[in-house]
């Protein structure tokens, strides 16, 4: 239920962890995933790409009495952008990149309210252990690195290959809740550990 202190707060994701994490921290909300083009201009970088996609996810939809809160989820290694895999041996291919060592994760985070977008980027490095060929093809057996960029998801099987965390492992989920919540002061909102208010 909202009012004029707890506003409306949509979510423009189709990500089931973002739904999962915003729930985790007690922000009720609605989904509406918008329709957006995400491929990369001319001359964009990796660091610019996903703070713009999460500024236009977050921009897309006219819900003006609503917070809306967009983010994408890029995996880096070498300079090169590894995406959702298109089939298991391309999951394989990516994991067999990932295994033994380091990559980065790269999260965009936007908020708008009242017609104003703040955004961030936040970079976490994430290390693998050490994977044979047979537990790369068993994880894939699972199912679970379909649908993720760089074929893995740190919230479930994968949580046992990955080796450490430098940074905001929410991040590597798919939502800094740390900087949305700083992005939300800067709009003029508060998170009260539980729900989104209009600063007094």
């Amino acid at each position: 239920m909202t009012s004029p202190r707890t506003p409306r707060v949509v979510l423009a994701s189709a990500s089931p962890r973002r739904r999962e994490l915003l729930a985790l921290v007690g922000i009720q909300h609605d989904v509406l995933p918008p329709n957006i083009d995400e491929s990369y201009l001319p001359g964009e970088t990796v660091r610019e790409h996903p703070e713009r996609l999460a500024r236009e996810k977050a921009s897309a939809l006219h819900e003006p009495d609503a917070v809306t809160i967009g983010s994408d989820t890029i995996v880096v290694v070498d300079g090169d952008v590894l995406g959702k895999p298109s089939d298991r041996q391309h999951a394989a291919e990516m994991l067999r990149r990932l295994q033994g060592r380091s990559h980065t994760v790269m999260t965009g985070v936007a908020v708008r309210w009242r017609g104003q977008v703040v955004s961030g980027l936040e970079e976490v490095g994430v290390t693998f252990r050490s994977l044979t060929d047979a537990e790369i093809e068993r994880y894939i057996d699972t199912g679970e690195p379909m649908d993720k960029a760089g074929a893995y998801g740190i919230q479930g099987f994968g949580a046992t290959i990955v080796d450490r965390v430098d940074g905001d492992y929410f991040a590597v989920m798919g939502l800094p809740l740390n900087h949305l919540v700083r992005l939300l002061r800067l709009v003029g909102l508060s998170y009260e550990f539980g729900a989104v208010t209009v600063s007094e």
